[in-house]
């Protein structure tokens, strides 16, 4: 009996395509190994003979500076990795913050490119275009001079109630630590369970009766209560540290200085304007006929928009919507033009003291490679969570 299947052929021929592609990456993989190693090879050699040190082990060194602005406590008797540590926790609080601000009043401003009243749709335009086409440097300068050359002496601070503001900076107040907060914060972790419990149970229940349930702000309320009984289980304590005006400056309280605000001001209001732009986009792309159908459904429009469009307009925003987070993070770096001490503010001190210029450089791409590549991953998994599930 004469087999009719076709000859078995062999994948290690060079006549096969898939063969021709592996040994092909492998020549690739090995040039660039070659190339990067001929550049530290390179690099080191020529530091050995103009007799300039290199290696990390001035990270265990005194700093020998103190920086300005610090989520905990620093002097200049620590080493310079906590140094590098204060760097990359003031760069993550303003880029994790711009991320939130910008992502609520660009959606904002996307969704107001649609409305209905005329004044609102044209005030979204000017906005988006004033903002989007003025460099992001040039408006963090001029956030910062407003902040430090418009607003009044600490003497003369505008008062709101127990918040100043001055050249200074935002002065607020903070409550005294106590066993309360500390309870409080236990309250959010069973809040944000019975959160997602409540969530899943409400998509249940549209999906069996076609009943909309508040998706967003029970939970809030839910998370809100749950940290609520735990602060009262913890006492209750209402003790506020308030700012007061002292001889030359507010004192006490909490304080955003002038730096930080002007950053987080000129991140957050140039990248909404791109994110405004994504939104509208992933909004039109939405088959005008699912717009007629919530109409006919009955729906608002609010609900046609949140319920309907937005949804389904999220598989197209998600990818560029990561690209602006990732232009957010990034452009943070510009903060050193007007001295906030960021990673990269703090590696400039380091190197010029040390003159450990590569080392400094190669941390500072270390910090940005990872907070982009960890920002990619996340928003991956969550634009594969909110894609269309076909059958």
């Amino acid at each position: 009996m004469n087999s009719k299947n076709p000859p078995k052929k062999n994948n290690w021929s060079w006549r096969s395509q898939a063969f021709r592609g592996l040994i092909y990456q492998v020549i690739a993989i090995l040039a660039i190994g070659g190339f990067v190693w001929f550049l530290a090879h390179n690099t080191l050699l020529n530091m050995r003979v103009r007799g300039i040190q290199s290696g990390f082990d001035f990270l265990k060194q005194a700093a020998g500076f103190d920086i300005g602005e610090s989520l905990y406590p620093f002097d200049s008797a620590q080493p310079y990795w906590q140094a590098f540590l204060v760097g990359v926790t003031n760069t993550l609080r303003v880029a994790v913050l711009g991320i939130i601000l910008a992502t609520v009043l660009g959606t904002l401003l996307g969704v107001g490119r649609f409305s209905r009243n005329a004044l609102v749709r044209g005030l979204c335009q000017v906005y988006v275009e004033l903002f989007r086409n003025i460099p992001v440097l040039l408006q963090l300068l001029l956030w910062y001079v407003i902040l430090t050359e418009v607003l009044p002496a600490a003497s003369d601070a505008w008062v709101f109630g127990s918040f100043f503001l001055s050249k200074g900076g935002l002065n607020y107040p903070i409550p005294v630590w106590s066993i309360g907060q500390l309870w409080a914060a236990y309250g959010l972790i069973p809040g944000l369970v019975l959160a997602w419990v409540y969530r899943r149970w409400a998509k249940r229940q549209f999906e069996a009766t076609g009943r909309v349930r508040s998706m967003v702000w029970m939970p809030l309320v839910i998370v809100l209560a749950a940290s609520l009984l735990g602060w009262l289980l913890g006492g209750a304590p209402t003790a506020l540290n308030r700012p007061f005006k002292g001889d030359f400056s507010i004192e006490n309280g909490g304080a955003l200085t002038p730096e930080f605000l002007a950053v987080l001001l000129g991140l957050t209001l140039y990248t909404a304007s791109f994110i405004a732009e994504v939104v509208r986009g992933g909004i039109q792309s939405v088959a005008l006929g699912q717009s007629e159908a919530a109409a006919a459904l009955g729906l608002s429009r609010q609900q046609e928009m949140r319920l309907v469009m937005l949804p389904q307009a999220l598989r197209v925003i998600i990818p560029p919507l990561t690209n602006q987070y990732l232009n957010l993070t990034k452009n943070s770096s510009l903060a050193v033009a007007i001295g906030y001490p960021d990673v990269v503010s703090i590696a400039n001190t380091a190197l010029n003291q040390t003159g450990r210029a590569v080392e400094c450089i190669s941390l500072v791409m270390l910090v940005y490679l990872s907070t982009s590549l960890g920002t990619a991953v996340l928003m991956n998994w969550y634009n594969s969570r909110s894609a269309i599930k076909e059958r």
